[in-house]
């Protein structure tokens, strides 16, 4: 019996991969109509649709989880640092970020398609307590809530059993947790499992400055010192404050503000409300101010600009 060559191996790999990838766009586009995003009866997975190149890199809220694409190609940007995922590498998210996304590889024929699989601190901690120190991990320094890495064999697998759970709607409640274990069980096993540790160790610096962000999450609408999320963060405001401009690429105040406009242009877009009231439900005193800074980050007026998404679909 010849053994197989590692050119062999290599290719039964590629093979495999896109078995899997088939069968997920299959699923994909079954459950999946309209374009943009879809929650699914599994609370913890979402399906995404692009039909076209995105015209501009746009902001966006991007929150805990990883990223699985299975066509196409997109980018994001965070400060100087710009990442591309697509079907060979997913994207990890390990807090909420605000960075500028854009689908760059798309046709009405070839649509964008990718999977979403959110997950919370709690659960990543109780799994690492399960899985225990590995011996290659390497702490490292709070640089970036964004990484990519090469996708593997396991975890698609993983996220296509998931998926498949949208066929079976009694299995979901049983079986949807325990595959959302596996997938970042594969994930915190492989080469960004210390970038996940460290979100998941309560005394990490990423933790602590994870927590200054949920803070700003929960009360986005509300004034909030730098000095009341060092105390979250069991930091120094200084600290805080350039460790969080590290993570992020902007400090917290900028941060805050950015949420306020994300979740002002949600409230405008899915409840139909104008930009003064929706100013005011973000924490907005002023209408011309919100407006201004508005159009700095999305380029666009409240009012043209939801006209335009919701001409875009």
């Amino acid at each position: 019996m010849v053994a197989p060559t590692p050119l062999h191996t290599a290719h039964a790999h590629v093979d495999e991969l896109q078995a899997l990838r088939a069968q997920m766009v299959d699923l994909t586009l079954r459950h999946v109509g309209s374009e943009g995003s879809h929650a699914t009866a599994i609370p913890c997975l979402q399906l995404i649709k692009a039909c076209s190149i995105a015209p501009r890199t746009a902001p966006a809220l991007y929150e805990p989880g990883v990223v699985v694409v299975l066509q196409g190609r997109k980018k994001v940007e965070l400060g100087n640092e710009t990442l591309y995922y697509d079907p060979l590498h997913f994207l990890l998210v390990s807090m909420t970020m605000l960075p500028k996304g854009q689908v760059i590889d798309a046709t009405p024929e070839k649509p964008y398609l990718c999977v979403r699989v959110s997950c919370d601190t709690q659960t990543l901690a109780e799994l690492m307590l399960e899985v225990g120190p590995a011996s290659t991990d390497v702490a490292p320094r709070a640089q970036s809530g964004l990484n990519v890495a090469p996708v593997s064999e396991p975890l698609l697998g993983a996220t296509l059993r998931l998926m498949q759970l949208l066929d079976s709607p009694e299995d979901q409640r049983v079986l949807g947790p325990l595959l959302q274990r596996e997938i970042f069980y594969r994930v915190l096993t492989g080469p960004l499992g210390p970038r996940l540790r460290t979100l998941a160790v309560q005394d990490s610096a990423t933790r602590r400055l994870s927590r200054a962000i949920d803070e700003l999450n929960r009360r986005f609408h509300e004034p909030i010192s730098i000095d009341e999320l060092a105390e979250v963060a069991h930091m120094s405001a200084s600290t805080l404050h350039q460790r969080f401009k590290q993570l992020t690429s902007m400090s917290p105040m900028q941060y805050q503000k950015q949420l306020r406009l994300q979740h002002a242009r949600r409230l405008m877009l899915a409840d139909g409300i104008d930009a003064a009231a929706a100013a005011h439900q973000v924490g907005y005193e002023s209408a011309s101010q919100f407006s201004r800074e508005y159009r700095r980050l999305f380029g666009t007026p409240p009012r043209a600009d939801i006209e335009q998404m919701q001409r875009a679909g």
